[in-house]
């Protein structure tokens, strides 16, 4: 349940996509991206520093991850906005999607767990506010719970880890996995020419139909961007991992105040399951946003920032947080990691 000294959290999710031109589009992101080594793989990560206020940053680290077949650029709409709220932002590819290679070890919810943590450690990033995309979320919920004190408040986005629990399924993944080989070549091909397809209107509901309500109200540069980082080699991987690693009966260990984002016509994760995370995160609050789909941080952009916002503002309600809450360090997975510059 919601502290009761938490102001309401706004619930109007007021105009579709982005007003006027975004601020990602005048961000030279050349200049924040990098390649770090993290268990012998490289892996893609991309940080804005804080605006400073007076010689200090205002806030904790934000870390985006995004969802299945996703990349960093589902963040888009979102980094900048924080970086000038006065956060260190970071945002990254998982191991085997986006830029980033695939593990050497099998993809796994564990594993992308561990590798979040070990990144962080890297990074410098002690308790940050962790912000997770479909099965973003289930990492999220998975790092909050294997890393208490690395996760000082949880966002999840239509996340992942409850209903899909029931839908696997052997050889339909034995199919996608013959499929994705095939497929390789057609999605380069896409990614190649995505500035020409999203700029027409009926290629933008061909792409992006099945995850935001209106893609046809998206402006063509996002959707390119997300087109661009999509359809990487770990995507079947990953969907195995989804559906063979029950979380439902953990979740009562998230010790951190969480916020559930959901859209109402999101046709990948049911809007159900917004209210199953609610139930059983003890310290949380469900927010439900009418014509909205899988992507609530790209089609509702202004609201998602400003509901963040207003979360992250909030006075903790004591130093207690729950099972587990600071009973291990971060860092304590003992992973290696280093960097280079991208």
């Amino acid at each position: 349940m919601p502290t009761p000294s938490a102001p309401p959290l706004a619930t109007d999710p007021g105009a579709y996509g982005p007003a006027g031109r975004s601020a990602w589009m005048d961000v030279d992101w050349r200049e924040h991206q990098r390649y770090v080594r993290v268990d012998d793989r490289w892996v893609n990560v991309v940080e804005l520093p804080a605006a400073r206020s007076e010689g200090r940053a205002r806030g904790l680290p934000m870390v985006f991850v995004h969802g299945l077949s996703g990349s960093w650029q589902n963040w888009l709409e979102n980094l900048p906005h924080f970086a000038a709220a006065g956060h260190r932002v970071i945002a990254f590819d998982l191991p085997g999607f986006g830029a980033s290679e695939m593990p050497g070890e099998t993809v796994s919810i564990a594993g992308y767990g561990r590798f979040v943590d070990t990144l962080l450690e890297h990074l410098g990033v002690g308790a940050a506010i962790v912000v997770g995309n479909s099965m973003g979320g289930f990492v999220g919920a998975e790092l909050a719970i294997r890393f208490p004190a690395r996760v000082e408040r949880l966002v999840l986005v239509s996340a992942a880890g409850l209903t899909v629990e029931y839908q696997r399924h052997e050889r339909v993944l034995g199919a996608l996995r013959y499929a994705s080989n095939l497929l390789a070549a057609w999605g380069g091909w896409v990614g190649s020419r995505s500035d020409a397809l999203a700029r027409r209107a009926r290629a933008r509901r061909l792409l992006m139909g099945f995850v935001v309500d209106r893609p046809d109200r998206l402006p063509a540069a996002l959707v390119s961007e997300q087109v661009r980082g999509s359809g990487k080699p770990g995507f079947v991987d990953a969907l195995d991992a989804l559906t063979g690693y029950p979380i439902r009966d953990r979740l009562g260990e998230i010790g951190c105040p969480t916020l559930i984002v959901w859209g109402e016509r999101d046709w990948l994760i049911p809007v159900s399951d917004a209210d199953e995370f609610a139930r059983l995160i003890p310290d949380s609050r469900k927010v439900v946003w009418p014509h909205t789909g899988h992507m609530a941080m790209l089609e509702r952009p202004a609201a998602f920032n400003a509901l963040l916002e207003a979360f992250v503002a909030e006075e903790p309600e004591s130093q207690s947080r729950g099972p587990g809450r600071g009973a291990r360090e971060p860092g304590a997975s003992g992973r290696r990691a280093e960097v280079s510059a991208g």
